[in-house]
């Protein structure tokens, strides 16, 4: 069975396949261990399908959100920094309550997310790339155009973007500048859908927070303006990581080849357009 190729540790070979012209005469599939896809960009000949471990990682990755968000509007990142210092200054953190959350990228994953801050009484807005009405198991979202329009509103940004042509710096600087005063942004998409030095200004001036799972570049260097800043979070692209999502992506792999030997459908194919 060498039409379908589970990815892992294997990136630098698999691209050096995809580089060689003889190598993928047979090749027909290759299906990732991994939601993203952006490593894949432009190495992948159209008559290769691609299929993602959409659906392992919605699990972790929302809880991490929600924790996210929780620390930085329930004052834990600023207990756990006076801890560190040994002081005991009582202060009046915000409530989650009533902030209106907007999602950016609202597959999935972010629907999980949505899911999972509802009960804590926020308001939620999914974006997607493309408006739609909800149904067939989809929950509503409004379009990309409605950006501009809702981030002036939003008080917490959740960015969940894969990374393409399209949503490479997405969030500039004009954009950036549109979010409220102590806007929250929190990045568990990927760290090139923002504009680096847009979103270090706007921290370090202390006008937005942020908490971030994925930067720009990656891993982030240790001289970094970003590690001494007080309103930001960082982790080092873990939020979608559990024991759980990793056997439930070979799950995935799994069924894929079963599929693929009874010559049924293949499950999360991805678009064209997120390779190119």
């Amino acid at each position: 069975m060498d039409f379908v190729v589970p990815l892992a540790a294997v990136r630098p070979s698999i691209l050096e396949l995809l580089a060689r012209p003889s190598g993928t005469g047979r090749l027909q599939v290759i299906q990732t261990l991994s939601a993203g896809v952006d490593w894949l960009v432009g190495h992948v000949p159209p008559h290769i399908t691609v299929c993602n471990a959409r659906g392992a990682f919605d699990a972790p990755l929302a809880e991490w959100v929600v924790g996210a968000i929780l620390a930085m509007e329930r004052g834990l990142l600023q207990s756990r920094d006076l801890e560190i210092t040994r002081t005991w200054t009582p202060f009046e953190p915000a409530e989650v309550a009533g902030r209106r959350v907007v999602i950016l990228g609202f597959g999935s994953i972010g629907s999980a997310i949505a899911a999972r801050l509802e009960p804590f009484g926020v308001e939620v807005i999914g974006v997607a790339r493309s408006p739609r009405e909800g149904g067939d198991g989809r929950e509503a979202a409004l379009g990309l155009d409605s950006l501009d329009e809702l981030l002036p509103t939003a008080q917490v940004l959740v960015n969940m973007l894969p990374l393409s042509t399209e949503t490479t710096g997405l969030l500039d600087a004009r954009r950036l500048a549109l979010l409220p005063d102590d806007a929250l942004v929190v990045n568990g998409g990927r760290g090139r859908t923002i504009d680096a030095i847009a979103l270090l200004r706007e921290l370090d001036a202390g006008r937005l927070r942020a908490v971030l799972d994925v930067t720009d570049p990656e891993p982030l260097p240790p001289e970094s303006p970003l590690w001494s800043i007080p309103n930001v979070l960082i982790s080092p692209h873990i939020a979608g990581d559990s024991a759980e999502a990793t056997v439930r992506t070979f799950k995935i792999a799994g069924d894929q080849i079963r599929r693929f030997a009874a010559g049924q459908e293949l499950l999360n194919q991805v678009p064209r357009y997120l390779l190119e």
